[in-house]
């Protein structure tokens, strides 16, 4: 069962290396008078550190495969497994824990809450595992300074540039030490330099440590990533990136 403060527990956890990632034929299929066959069985194994994109055109499967690993939707068939946890054998309220604890998200649209200021957007994202107060608000402001808005804590997202708004957007995602930062199109709403700059951001925590996914149909931001996966009419497979591209 799940408590108020954590996540449910992982089955058979041990001090074994475990991906964050783990699809075992996963499939999505939508009902209909014709059968949408969204996402064809899929295997993929993101490994702990990793900076992964997965890359194709409108369409071709990535919003339903970013619901898959998000929690927000379930799979028709097959297994997805989440820093060890089986999510096929959770409930409702223990995969939303496991989504709360696990999963840090960056979405295209900022989604800060106007009238709020800096670090309380950040804060928000600690209410829902019922982190007392003082220390939510030691948190969102190390997280802050970890994506280099230290001064701009107490103004309001009205006054900041797309850019700025965005590092918030990776700072809340950032708090609580997710197992997976799970980003959508995270540079959709910005110009080329801003959007170079929040790459760069990501790639930084990505040699930090952190395990990053990046949903997009830009090649240009796909290009960026340690491992280069290409979808198209549900079925996805794996792009050799250029050893010489990485830094």
């Amino acid at each position: 069962m799940t408590s108020p403060t954590g996540p449910p527990s992982a089955e058979g956890e041990s001090a074994e290396r475990v991906p964050v990632v783990a699809l075992e034929q996963v499939s999505k299929s939508y009902p209909g008078a014709t059968i949408v066959h969204a996402l064809q069985p899929t295997d993929v194994v993101v490994w702990p550190g990793e900076f992964v994109a997965i890359e194709g055109p409108s369409g071709s499967g990535k919003s339903t495969l970013l619901n898959i690993l998000g929690l927000l939707d379930t799979p028709t068939s097959g297994r997805y497994l989440l820093d060890g946890y089986d999510t096929s054998r959770l409930s409702a309220s223990d995969a939303t824990a496991l989504r709360a604890f696990r999963i840090g998200f960056v979405f295209q649209s900022f989604h800060l809450v106007n009238y709020r200021t800096v670090v309380e957007n950040v804060e928000l994202a600690a209410i829902y595992r019922h982190t007392k107060p003082r220390h939510r608000r030691h948190a969102a402001i190390e997280v802050l300074h970890q994506v280099g808005l230290g001064h701009r804590l107490w103004v309001k997202p009205p006054t900041l540039s797309g850019g700025e708004r965005q590092r918030v957007a990776i700072a809340r995602a950032l708090l609580g030490s997710p197992a997976l930062m799970l980003c959508d199109e995270p540079t959709g709403n910005l110009d080329t330099r801003t959007s170079g700059s929040i790459l760069d951001l990501l790639d930084e925590l990505h040699h930090q440590g952190l395990t990053v996914i990046i949903i997009t149909h830009d090649p240009t931001v796909a290009a960026r990533a340690q491992r280069r996966l290409f979808i198209t009419d549900g079925i996805m497979v794996e792009t050799p990136v250029d050893a010489g591209a990485l830094t």
